[in-house]
């Protein structure tokens, strides 16, 4: 069953849609509560109708096939090069040839977005639903990858369990590793992260995504208590790709 809202996002002052995927089980007589996965780039998840580019990773069906009691809330992300201000933790200079001549740099908004979910948008979902507070999650893929790692670096209690996913780490190389290195991970439980072998976007080719994602891979290995890497052979930058990884991610995260 899926639902969507608009929430305000108070420290970026825009409107977002939310949209929260509940166990088919949710309304029976016998109230239970559950895990929370937060996902970025919400429309894209669920429905191939909703999806950007018609191709979703039809998370809900996987969790009704595998009867999982986990709540997702997924998060829209902004429209554009927007996205990659909100997902992008710091400002960056990599990707100077697809933004305008007045802009020097994009990105860096991502520490605004994450103080959105973890002080307005988690407290009302534990109000809205029954949640187990505790067990909370985070996921996303490509710079959804990127703010997730970040979010589990600040936040460790939060968001015990973490999927990183074809991670555009490039965007943000020398800040994300110093922050890993700094951070004290102990609290995190798991932590996934994948890499394609064709994952070539825009300007950005393959080995810089694999390097990124190995480099990131060596600092998080040893200081979380549990953290898988996979280099994914032939797969691409895209939501059918990643669909196809959704049981071994899920299944990592929440069945073992």
């Amino acid at each position: 069953m899926y639902e969507h809202f608009e929430v305000t996002m108070t420290p970026l002052n825009r409107k977002r849609t939310v949209r929260v995927y509940l166990p088919e089980d949710y309304h029976d007589a016998a109230p239970k509560s559950y895990r929370v996965l937060y996902m970025h780039d919400g429309q894209n998840l669920y429905r191939d109708e909703d999806a950007g580019y018609g191709m979703a990773w039809r998370i809900g069906e996987y969790i009704e096939k595998e009867k999982m009691e986990l709540i997702v809330v997924g998060i829209d992300c902004n429209e554009g090069l927007n996205r990659l201000d909100e997902y992008g933790p710091w400002e960056s200079r990599e990707m100077s040839d697809v933004f305008s001549a007045d802009r020097k740099s994009i990105g860096g908004e991502g520490k605004a977005y994450i103080e959105f979910i973890v002080n307005e948008l988690k407290p009302m979902i534990d109000r809205k639903y029954r949640t187990i507070p505790g067990e909370t999650s985070m996921a996303g893929s490509s710079m959804g990858g990127l703010i997730s790692t970040y979010a589990a670096c600040k936040y460790p209690y939060i968001f015990k369990r973490v999927a990183s996913i074809s991670s555009a780490y490039w965007f943000n190389q020398d800040e994300i590793e110093k922050y890993i290195e700094d951070s004290d991970l102990s609290a995190m439980e798991r932590f996934y992260m994948d890499i394609g072998t064709k994952e070539n976007t825009e300007s950005i080719d393959d080995l810089t995504y694999i390097d990124s994602s190995r480099k990131v891979y060596r600092l998080l290995k040893d200081s979380v208590q549990d953290c898988r890497f996979e280099i994914v052979e032939g797969a691409e930058h895209n939501e059918m790709a990643w669909r196809k990884r959704v049981p071994k991610i899920f299944d990592y995260l929440f069945k073992i």
